[in-house]
This record gives C-alpha cells, sequence and structure tokens, in this order.
C-alpha cells in the first residue's frame, strides 16, 4: 500500500475527529493532490487527558494533558501534523513544534444547558448544581451567583449531556463551538461574551507541525485563517506573561472590530470573590504586543501571590 502523503494526529473522540475532518476537508479543498482518495490519514492517538476521567485536569497535570501523547508521535514522525481544540493547548509548545495554521473560529461562547426552565445564568434556581470542570467557568458562575453547587463532570459532550439528563446535575456548561461542530446547535442558551468571557482559544482548531517541515508548513499556509490567528495569537501573549495553569482562572477573547483588534481579559479568584479584568484596542499585527500588555496588567494589579 502507497504510504499517505500526510498523515494526521487527533484524539479519537467524536467531536476531535469532527475537527480533524474539518481540517482535512480544508486541505484537500486547498490542494487537490490531497483529495484524492488515501493520500491523507487520519490517526486517532488516546492521550492521558482521555484515560483519566474521574479527576479535574488541576488535579492531574493541566492542559498538556489532551496534547503529550499527541505531540510525541508528530516529533517521532508518527504523524504528519496534529490537530488540537485550541483552548487545550499549553501556553508553548515542544521545542521542534509550531502551531501552523488556524482554521476559521465557530462561536467562542459557552452555553448554558438547564434541566428546568432556566435559560439565563440569572435564572437558575436558588442553589442549583451545575457541572462544569473548568474553573474558568465556575469562578464566573460564582462571581455572578454564589449561591450555586458547582460539580465536576468530566467526559465528552454526549457522555456529560447523559449525566445531565440522569439528574447528576440542574444544569451544565458546554463550549458552543463543539455542540456546532457536532451538529447540536439546538441544545442549549448561549452566555453573552460580557457576562461569561471564554477561555484562551475557545472555539478555534489549531494545527501543529514539526517546525523543520517546510513540505507541510508549505500545504498549512493555504488554511490558516488570518483573523483567528491574529485574535488567537493575541490571547495567547496574555495568557503567556500570567503563567496560568488549570489552577488559575483565566479568560480572554479578541476579536477584529472596526479594523481594530479588541482584546477583552481577565483573571479570577477559583471561588469567584474577585474578578481583575482589562481590555485592549489596537492594530491587529500588533496582537500579540497588546496581549502581552494586558497580561502584565493583569498580572501586576492580581499581585503574585493570586497566582501561587
Amino acid at each position: 500500500m502507497t504510504k499517505p502523503l500526510l498523515r494526521i494526529g487527533t484524539r479519537g473522540s467524536t467531536l476531535a475527529l469532527a475537527q480533524a475532518a474539518l481540517v482535512r476537508e480544508a486541505l484537500a479543498a486547498a490542494h487537490p493532490l490531497l483529495a484524492e482518495d488515501g493520500v491523507i490519514e487520519t490517526v486517532t492517538i488516546r492521550t492521558t487527558g482521555d484515560r483519566i476521567q474521574d479527576r479535574t485536569l488541576s488535579e492531574i497535570g493541566g492542559k498538556g494533558l489532551f496534547t503529550k501523547e499527541i505531540e510525541e508521535q508528530l516529533l517521532a514522525g508518527a504523524v504528519d501534523i496534529a490537530v488540537h481544540s485550541t483552548k487545550d493547548m499549553p501556553t508553548r509548545q515542544p521545542d521542534g513544534l509550531v502551531l501552523a495554521a488556524f482554521l476559521p473560529r465557530e462561536d467562542p461562547r459557552d452555553v448554558l444547558i438547564a434541566r428546568g426552565a432556566a435559560r439565563r445564568i440569572d435564572e437558575l434556581p436558588k442553589g442549583a448544581m451545575v457541572a462544569t470542570v473548568a474553573l474558568r467557568r465556575q469562578a464566573l458562575l460564582l462571581n455572578r451567583r454564589p449561591d450555586l453547587s458547582i460539580q465536576p463532570i468530566r467526559g465528552n459532550v454526549d457522555t456529560r449531556l447523559r449525566k445531565l439528563e440522569e439528574g447528576a446535575a440542574d444544569a451544565l456548561i458546554l463550549a458552543q463551538a463543539g455542540l456546532n461542530r457536532l451538529g447540536r446547535r439546538d441544545v442549549g442558551t448561549a452566555i453573552p461574551v460580557e457576562e461569561m468571557l471564554p477561555a484562551v482559544g475557545q472555539g478555534a482548531v489549531c494545527v501543529e507541525c514539526r517546525a523543520d517541515d517546510s513540505r507541510v508548513r508549505a500545504l498549512l499556509v493555504a488554511i490558516d485563517h488570518s483573523p483567528t490567528t491574529l485574535c488567537v495569537r493575541a490571547e495567547i501573549a496574555m495568557l503567556a506573561v500570567l503563567d496560568g495553569s488549570c489552577k488559575t482562572p483565566i479568560a480572554g477573547h479578541a476579536v477584529v472590530d472596526g479594523g481594530q483588534l479588541w482584546l477583552r481579559a481577565l483573571v479570577a479568584r477559583p471561588d469567584g470573590s474577585e474578578v481583575i479584568a482589562t481590555e485592549r484596542r489596537g492594530l491587529p499585527d500588533d496582537g500579540v504586543q497588546l496581549g502581552a500588555d494586558a497580561g502584565s496588567e493583569l498580572h501586576r494589579r492580581a499581585g503574585p501571590a493570586f497566582f501561587a
């Protein structure tokens, strides 16, 4: 059998495979040769984050648990590119790897899915139990509604929706982008960005490759969506200055609006008792500097103890 020209490494969840398919379709549309049968192969790789489902990410090591094994296979040459949800990525890539392309960003908002009639956070019953494993969501929920109870529920989208139906919680928070990519746009109600600022990179699919692989990098140039790249790199620059981990609730979201890049960012205490926010506007090409500047301000205002 002829060796495929391009091997895509991805997690094996339904959502991860749907995102890998989006990359595959984009590459096939940009490069007719890649549209032929057998030219692109999708390789599923199980990560530590997939294997350990009974603990939160902050307890078992953070975001890299969804990328480590895939990046190891990429560095070893077993796959040529890796497809990730950008919000799952560590702030920095391992030596020898780069984020070479971003697909057009999906809806970055979070979604409230309630078992009762509530359609907004403020409409949830007093003392309602809300399922989420994200400290960012927990902090912003408790900042608005200190009476709420947070229940960590992990698993893929279908598993979490099933657990909600079975009564494991009164409501569930998921990402709108994931629901959209799974054809579940009708589930829940989107939460305005002003009420729950998204995670850095939320809604964006990124493609990682070896830094010295000029052949693959040339292929990826054609599918890189510049507005998404400018916004996400600004958000990542903010996060990098804060050196945030899964133990620190951090949110950041940028858009290109009226020829300017508008970045909103915040840090919070996990119990929601304090939220420190800022924003920046400037030229899109200056996004990385804007992000770094916003991160520096948040770090200064919060103080070192905030991130301990």
